[in-house]
């Protein structure tokens, strides 16, 4: 009995030492800024992005005072959930496909799929400036063809943002999506097709339900991925499309106001809270 008492403690200990450098990593790197970021969203700032020690609640007063936040928190959320849609609808035949194909193609057809995360976001980003641009690769071709007269605008508008986002979050997608494909199994579409089933049928009442888990845990993370990023709707977008973090960098980059960046961050984090509850409770459903 003693022995095994020990042997539990060892494995306690050991798991323990484990988890104790990534515990330390996230601490200083992920909750440290965090707190950080809180402590100056509640502090008060002089012209010119100084910091004082005055406490205030200001800084969220004035974002729910100002019609524009609610525009951005629209915008962002309208925005991210159409991302979503779309990624959603582009990944789930490209991963359906990679979960089914023979093994041997498998690992190259994954590694080509993810191969476009290799590559910064920035960059991808250019490159759809040129390919979308008044004088771009497709409004080239179209004019070329004699389709259209003028060229179309692609980018500088929400258009642009959607194309940019959603090819950039496919590869996101796809894994998540093949992380929880595991509870499909071919068996169940062959005795459902043995009982009359048609291939619509089989897709809408078995392989959705049993792939719900990596439809859900994609859509979290393609969500939050797009709420939070910058960089495609500032570059596609043209200035003209306003988020709640394009905002966030204007405010902390363009304009010095740290502590109205802070508040707007942490207006973020509570949309990612939200999220997160509402998948956790979504998610338990298919448990």
């Amino acid at each position: 009995m003693t022995m095994s008492l020990s042997r539990a403690a060892q494995r306690r200990l050991l798991l323990w030492a484990l988890l104790l450098p990534m515990a330390v990593v996230n601490f200083v790197t992920f909750i440290l800024p965090m707190l950080r970021l809180g402590m100056i969203s509640f502090i008060e700032a002089r012209p010119g992005g100084v910091l004082t020690d005055v406490f205030t609640f200001g800084n969220y007063i004035d974002f729910f005072r100002d019609p524009f936040s609610y525009k951005l928190i629209w915008n962002s959320l309208r925005m991210s959930l159409i991302v979503t849609l779309g990624t959603l609808v582009a990944a789930y035949p490209i991963a359906l496909f990679l979960y089914r194909v023979n093994p041997v193609w498998r690992n190259i057809l994954f590694v080509i799929t993810i191969s476009p995360l290799l590559v910064s976001a920035v960059v991808r980003t250019y490159g759809w400036m040129v390919l979308l641009g008044n004088k771009g690769l497709i409004n080239g071709l179209l004019m070329s063809a004699g389709l259209i007269d003028g060229p179309i605008r692609l980018m500088n508008n929400e258009l642009g943002v959607y194309i940019g986002l959603i090819e950039i979050m496919i590869p996101y997608m796809a894994l998540a999506l093949i992380a929880g494909f595991g509870r499909l199994d071919p068996v169940y579409e062959e005795a459902a097709a043995m009982l009359g089933a048609n291939a619509f049928t089989r897709f809408y009442r078995i392989i959705v339900p049993l792939t719900m888990p990596g439809i859900l845990l994609g859509c979290l993370l393609v969500f939050v991925l797009s709420v939070s990023s910058f960089i495609t709707p500032k570059l596609l977008g043209g200035g003209r499309v306003f988020l709640l973090a394009t905002e966030v960098y204007d405010q902390a980059i363009v304009r010095l106001e740290w502590t109205q960046a802070a508040s707007t961050s942490v207006i973020v984090l509570l949309i990612f809270g939200l999220a997160m509850m509402l998948y956790t409770r979504i998610a338990r459903r298919y448990e």
